[in-house]
């Protein structure tokens, strides 16, 4: 098994930058893509972005390129979510996970495992 814990959600003002990241434990870090989901009150789960464990393949959600980017830092069993120019319709709760699948999975199904949550808020 694998644990998963996002840390630096917070309250910011729009057009602001905001990193989250997130800790991984338990399993070999480098065998999992890791992804990136949130989930605004009274909506789905939605698709943020992901980065693979073969040579840093990332994949952003279409509205959100150019403003969200994802890094890791295996070493570190550390994936990162940089979110720039941040927007109110940007306040929710981020999820990270791991995943198996190969490629660069969009489906909440592909993931196993996954991160407590931690909320980002946006003011307009």
């Amino acid at each position: 098994q694998v644990q998963l814990v996002e840390s630096g959600g917070g309250l910011v003002q729009a057009g602001d930058s905001l990193g989250l990241s997130c800790a991984a434990s338990g399993r070999t870090f480098t065998t999992y893509t890791m992804g990136w989901f949130r989930q605004a009150p009274g909506r789905e789960r939605e698709f943020v972005g992901c980065i693979s464990h073969s040579y840093g393949v990332t994949k952003i959600a279409g509205a959100l390129k150019g403003r969200f980017t994802t890094s890791r830092d295996n070493a570190k069993s550390t994936v990162y979510l940089q979110m720039n120019n941040l927007k109110p319709e940007d306040t929710a709760v981020y999820y990270c996970a791991a995943s198996t699948s190969v490629g660069v999975p969009t489906s909440t199904l592909q993931y196993q495992y996954w991160g407590q949550g931690t909320q980002v808020t946006v003011s307009s």
